[in-house]
């Protein structure tokens, strides 16, 4: 296993590997996350899901910009969660991370450890590789080239890393994972449904500052995108278009209402308008995976994250995209204890839960 602070996980095969789970942390831009899943023989229980907001600027562009402050966050969260765990596994989103597929000629996993290391400036998009920490994992052999094999590589800049391990150590705890958003919702998506052969799915997590786009097929990532449009985004249009506060905004692009019962059905037609340099970026990214890999069809979208709670998104998106599109149920196979949620609540938290539950699933151990 690699040190935490050169650490990514993204083999979605070996979650069942063993060893000890961990909790999972999210750390969003609005909101941190916390949950713990627990093996029983009769599957798999969520036995601890908490949530606290988080001041504004404390995230920026997927970046810890007040230490203290999250570490304040982290702390709250775990007195009132109650959780006694202390190994964790986070992850990090953003432009300060970058994740990107290669074509490398066959060789073991040894050998290509050692050209990376002397070659990894040229696969990455960084001007001084010292300061950043990278990870692959060989994904097999080129569907083209029977002489060459697909790998991928991530990275993030260290001090991007330290900024998410510094506050949680600060916290008392142990970040014993590092991973990565759209990878920890893969996780949570292939643990519980199933998929055939061959099968291409888009996964979109649509947070407050970000939104990350994971390709994956037959559980395999091949193609992942993050851009700086989201759910804040939407409200703060809202709120400036119809003069509210940003709370008000936030509660009227939910519910798909405003106050004025005369302006709800002219609202809601708007809403189109709002979400639609969110939806217009998801069309480019997808537009662009078609173009570079246009020998695969994505069959279904899934949709998680807060702002996949946007009124009237789901069918809009369907529309635009013309594929079928549903909000991801990360409590499909995963139970959960009646004491943490009943039906009606998990169904409500279930988008917003989705990466935690994701992380939640990793393990000591993991590869």
């Amino acid at each position: 296993m690699f040190s935490i602070k050169n650490l990514f996980m993204f083999d979605i095969k070996d979650l069942m590997s063993g060893g000890k789970q961990l909790a999972g942390l999210d750390i969003g831009s609005s909101c941190i996350k916390l949950a713990e899943i627990q093996d029983h023989p009769n599957g798999r229980v969520l036995s601890l899901f908490s949530r606290i907001p988080l001041a504004k600027g404390v995230i920026v562009d997927g970046v810890v910009a007040e230490p203290d402050a999250l570490t304040a966050a982290i702390k709250e969260l775990f007195r009132q969660s109650r959780c006694k765990r202390k190994k964790i596994v986070a992850s990090i989103s953003g432009n300060g991370m970058v994740a990107k597929k290669e074509a490398f000629a066959q060789m073991n996993w040894k050998e290509l450890h050692a050209l990376l290391q002397d070659e990894a400036g040229k696969y990455l998009p960084f001007d001084d590789m010292a300061e950043v920490n990278y990870d692959f994992q060989i994904l097999g052999q080129h569907p083209y080239n029977p002489n060459q094999m697909e790998v991928l590589i991530v990275a993030a800049k260290k001090e991007i890393i330290e900024g998410y391990t510094d506050a949680i150590e600060a916290a008392g705890l142990i970040p014993e994972i590092m991973d990565v958003d759209s990878y920890a919702l893969e996780t949570m998506y292939e643990e519980n449904y199933d998929f055939d052969e061959n099968e291409v799915i888009l996964l979109i997590n649509i947070g407050a500052a970000i939104t990350n786009l994971n390709v994956i097929k037959n559980g395999v990532s091949i193609f992942t995108r993050n851009f700086a449009l989201a759910g804040n985004s939407v409200t703060e249009a809202i709120a400036d278009n119809l003069g509210v506060s940003f709370q008000e905004a936030e509660k009227a692009k939910i519910e798909g209402i405003v106050n004025d019962e005369k302006a709800r059905a002219a609202f809601r037609e708007g809403l189109i308008a709002y979400t639609d340099p969110v939806c217009s970026e998801i069309e480019r990214s997808v537009d662009y995976f078609r173009s570079t890999f246009g020998a695969e069809t994505i069959r279904k979208i899934f949709l998680s994250g807060g702002g996949s709670l946007i009124h009237g998104l789901v069918d809009d998106l369907s529309h635009r995209m013309g594929l079928e599109t549903e909000i991801v149920d990360p409590f499909k196979k995963i139970k959960f204890d009646n004491k943490i949620l009943d039906q009606e609540a998990a169904e409500q938290i279930g988008p917003i839960a989705a990466i935690a539950v994701g992380l939640a699933l990793r393990k000591i151990g993991d590869q």
